[in-house]
């Protein structure tokens, strides 16, 4: 299974592909890419979410990933910065839902936890224990491309939980895609 990881951001957008070879022995995990989307202040608003979705489309077709997993709305004390965030998260549940794919969202706390193995782990931490995870020869950057892999890994740890409790064989995303991103799909 490969899942495309976002980590939405109004400077860098960070994507990360991670695909489970569920063949071996001991399944492991790989991965394909990881960068950043990093948007320039001095364009507007409107041309940095297209920018955003256009490369999101793009990376997604290049990719070609069964499932999108998407950190979930956080708070935040400035209701102007979590406005924006929310406007670039949905030009990328946009994005994959164009694309027709699944999407899992994911909170932060769940993310960190599913690999740092505590739900307040500090950025530096992520990026450590993803490069670990997978194997990778130094840490990932930016940041944003480090936590859009975690949330890929999250995606599959938690998917892998999800099928063993339910004796299921593979890996499928609908059932912990969330219930909006099913019913959006299925309105299509």
């Amino acid at each position: 299974m490969r899942v495309f990881g976002i980590d939405c951001g109004t400077e860098c957008t960070g994507y990360g592909v991670v695909e489970v070879d569920e063949s071996a022995r001991v399944p492991c995990l790989r991965a394909i890419a990881a960068g950043g989307i990093v948007l320039s202040k001095k364009e507007t608003l409107a041309v940095r979410l297209a920018r955003v979705y256009a490369e999101l489309s793009a990376l997604m077709t290049l990719h070609e990933p069964a499932v999108v997993a998407i950190e979930d709305v956080f708070f935040s004390a400035n209701a102007k910065s979590a406005l924006k965030l929310g406007q670039v998260r949905g030009v990328a549940l946009l994005a994959a839902a164009n694309m027709g794919l699944p999407i899992a969202e994911y909170a932060p706390l769940s993310v960190k936890s599913s690999v740092v193995g505590y739900g307040l782990a500090k950025k530096e931490q992520v990026q450590f224990m993803v490069a670990r995870l997978l194997e990778l020869e130094r840490e990932p950057e930016p940041a944003d491309a480090a936590d859009a892999l975690a949330i890929a890994i999250c995606h599959i740890h938690t998917a892998q939980t999800t099928s063993q409790i339910h004796g299921q064989q593979g890996v499928a995303a609908s059932p912990i895609a969330s219930p909006a991103a099913i019913s959006a799909l299925r309105a299509r």
